[in-house]
């Protein structure tokens, strides 16, 4: 079984395109696949994260992923490449959701369609559902259980990239009961994990930044998942067994039992 990184780039894509054993996933939507889409590619429409992460919730909508990616295709044995519109904002919670139904190998466009250097294809494709069964995977999306039973733990970093005034609740959104920051959260501004819109840093440089070794686990969050979503894809980039948080401090600060700093 050939072997998938969890972020790839255009020229690695380039090289394996056509191969039997490679879905590639436009997570972007129908109509914008057939206005234009990376040869070879099929339209993947797997939803998005549910903003609270209570265990029916996520237990259902492992169940419903799997069935999406059922009907799309995608039987669990093809090494699953997603790609959007370029930042990153799209594929990677996509990435995660499939994880989540138990896809076992799933990776990101690094640039999505924008990093393609060649001539896209245009027209609708046939969608070929396919009889499969995965088996899901429930730690692929952190909920806030797992995270206070694992607050303090020394191999977890919690990394929030919202911006320094969130952080230390002098400022947020006025939708979130409470402000401040999840305990022993470390705080980084999403910039430095990039070059540009979607385009992590060299792996050095923010594994720099984070100040955490190749290899460690990751947890992302922000306000509501978005930035956090982009931050764990460059995470991923640098070698971090990276996931991110998709209720964030959106879901965190519901719940006053839960602690929080600031």
């Amino acid at each position: 079984m050939s072997e998938l990184p969890p972020v790839v780039d255009a020229a690695w894509l380039r090289e394996r395109l056509g191969e039997a054993d490679l879905f590639l996933g436009d997570v972007r939507g129908p109509n914008a696949h057939a206005r234009g889409h990376i040869p070879g590619s099929r339209p993947l429409v797997l939803g998005s994260p549910p903003p609270m992460s209570d265990s029916e919730v996520i237990e259902a909508l492992a169940r419903e992923v799997g069935l999406r990616l059922r009907r799309h295709g995608v039987t669990g044995e093809e090494r699953l490449v997603v790609y959007d519109r370029g930042d990153g904002v799209g594929a990677m919670p996509s990435a995660q959701l499939a994880e989540l139904a138990g896809h076992p190998r799933v990776a990101v466009l690094l640039g999505g369609i924008a990093a393609w250097p060649d001539e896209l294809a245009t027209g609708q494709v046939e969608l070929e559902p396919v009889k499969a069964q995965l088996e899901p995977r429930l730690d692929a999306l952190p909920t806030r259980a797992e995270l206070e039973g694992r607050l303090g733990e020394e191999d977890l970093m919690l990394l929030d990239v919202r911006t320094e005034e969130e952080f230390h609740g002098q400022g947020g959104y006025p939708c979130d009961p409470r402000q401040g920051h999840i305990p022993g959260a470390r705080r980084i501004e999403e910039e430095a994990l990039f070059d540009g819109p979607g385009l992590p840093k060299p792996a050095e440089e923010i594994r720099a930044a984070v100040g955490a070794p190749e290899g460690a686990a990751v947890i992302a969050y922000c306000h509501s998942g978005s930035r956090s979503a982009r931050a764990t894809l460059a995470l991923r980039a640098a070698g971090y067994s990276a996931r991110n948080y998709p209720g964030s401090w959106h879901e965190w600060s519901r719940h006053p039992e839960l602690p929080l700093e600031r």
